[in-house]
C-alpha cells in the first residue's frame, strides 16, 4: 500500500473559481500521470523549479515573477488552490509557470534524471503524531528520488514552522550521500512570507529553512 504524505481536504470552489479553472487549465495545467516533456510544457528549454504544495499560489507567483529565466512547475492536490493559482498566473501575465494536479512523488518519479534545477518543499504537512511520522514527505526514499531528479549542484529547499519536522528532515539530509547540506539557514530574502507562515510566527512557531545541494556525480565523501 502506498503511504501518502498528504490528506485531500474538502474545499469550496465557487462558480467564479470553477470557471477560471475550466478556462485556464488547458493553457497552464497538467494532470500527474499524463505524458510530460518539460520543454514542450513551457515552450522553451530553461532551468526548471519544482514547487511541491503550492497552496493558494501567492508565493509561487511572486517568486516566478522575480525569476523569469527559470520555469516553475507547481504541483498541488487541492483543487481550490489550483484554481486560485492559475487565476493569479493569468493576472500576472506569467509565461514561466505551469501547474500540476496530483501526487508530487508520482510526478517526480516520471521526470527525467537530472532535469530539475531546484525542488521546493515549503511548509508541508508536519504529521506531528508519532503514528503518522511515516507520512512525512521528507524521508530517506524522498531524498533519493529528489537527488536523482536534480542536476549536480541543484538545490533542495525545504521550509517548515514545525521544529521536530525540521530536525527530522535535517537528519535525513545529513544521512544522505547525495547532498551537501548547509543546515538551517536564515530565511532567504527572495522567499516571501506566506499568510500561513506569518500566522505560525504570531503563534510562537518560528520558521526553519533547510538548504541542501546535489553533490556532483561521482563525488567522494570526505570525513
Amino acid at each position: 500500500m502506498t503511504v501518502r504524505s498528504y490528506k485531500v481536504r474538502a474545499g469550496r470552489l465557487g462558480p467564479d473559481r470553477a470557471a477560471d479553472l475550466e478556462r485556464l487549465w488547458p493553457a497552464y495545467g497538467v494532470t500527474v500521470g499524463d505524458p510530460l516533456l518539460l520543454p514542450d510544457l513551457f515552450g522553451r528549454s530553461a532551468p526548471v523549479v519544482l514547487e511541491i504544495g503550492s497552496g493558494m499560489g501567492e508565493t509561487t507567483v511572486t517568486m516566478a515573477a522575480a525569476d523569469p529565466a527559470r520555469d516553475v512547475l507547481a504541483v498541488e492536490v487541492h483543487v481550490p488552490g489550483l484554481a486560485a493559482l492559475v487565476a493569479r498566473v493569468e493576472a500576472a501575465r506569467l509565461t514561466n509557470v505551469r501547474v500540476a494536479h496530483g501526487d508530487a512523488v508520482e510526478l517526480l518519479a516520471g521526470l527525467p534524471v537530472g532535469s530539475l534545477d531546484e525542488v521546493r518543499v515549503f511548509f508541508p504537512d508536519p504529521w506531528p503524531k508519532p503514528k503518522h511520522h511515516k507520512r512525512r514527505l521528507v524521508s530517506p526514499a524522498f531524498a533519493v528520488l529528489v537527488a536523482s531528479r536534480l542536476r549536480p549542484g541543484g538545490l533542495l529547499h525545504a521550509a517548515t514552522d514545525w521544529e521536530p519536522y525540521a530536525a527530522g528532515a535535517l537528519a535525513v539530509l545529513h544521512a544522505s550521500e547525495d547532498f551537501l547540506v548547509e543546515g538551517y539557514a536564515k530565511r532567504p530574502a527572495w522567499r516571501p512570507v506566506t499568510r500561513f507562515e506569518a500566522r505560525a510566527v504570531a503563534q510562537g512557531r518560528p520558521s526553519y529553512d533547510l538548504l541542501a545541494f546535489r553533490r556532483p556525480l561521482g563525488a567522494v565523501l570526505q570525513g
